[in-house]
């Protein structure tokens, strides 16, 4: 990122940063908004409850606002799950440049397949997608099918929107943290 276009970055921020505190939600929140998000990718992918089943971890965000015009930024909060128990609460955050405008509602869920995966996501103090991991979005197919390419991968993601599966987004750059809930 271009250091002139750093403050721009920043005041995106600080302008989602107010709305994000506010709308902290409780660790029951986001536990009922991640078993509702779960549902919506298994009524997307049937498939999908077998790959979830098989990971090793599984982070849930069941809610992201992305907001911008021109500058945007988006956050929300997430649960990982670990034979099916919370373990920890997390954020994520992402700042972007470009063309954009509106704002959206998206559930992120990211599949920790290998325990060297899950371990190394556990023992970083922050956590950036495309810098500490990359992770490789599934494609759906006809009928909900999973590309098997893709799960052979050591970190695998889902994006939902409100309007159901997104395709061929980026997750890059968004920071993920450790949070008290």
């Amino acid at each position: 990122m271009m250091m002139r276009q750093l403050p721009a970055v920043l005041l995106v921020l600080a302008l989602l940063l107010p709305w994000a505190t506010a709308s902290a939600a409780s660790a029951v929140e986001i536990d009922a908004r991640a078993d509702a998000a779960l549902e919506r990718l298994y009524e997307q992918s049937p498939e999908a409850r077998t790959l979830v089943g098989r990971a090793e971890g599984v982070l849930i965000f069941p809610r992201v606002i992305k907001a911008g015009i021109g500058i945007g930024g988006e956050y929300g909060e997430g649960v990982l799950r670990v034979n099916g128990e919370a373990v920890q609460y997390y954020s994520t955050a992402a700042a972007s440049i470009g063309f954009q405008l509106g704002a959206q509602s998206k559930a992120q869920i990211l599949l920790f397949m290998t325990s060297d995966a899950l371990a190394g996501f556990r023992a970083a103090d922050g956590w950036e997608i495309g810098v500490d991991a990359s992770v490789t979005l599934v494609r759906i197919g006809a009928g909900g099918s999973i590309d098997r390419t893709t799960t052979r991968a050591p970190v695998i993601g889902f994006v939902l929107a409100d309007r159901g599966l997104m395709y061929d987004l980026s997750l890059s750059g968004s920071k993920i943290s450790r949070i008290d809930r």
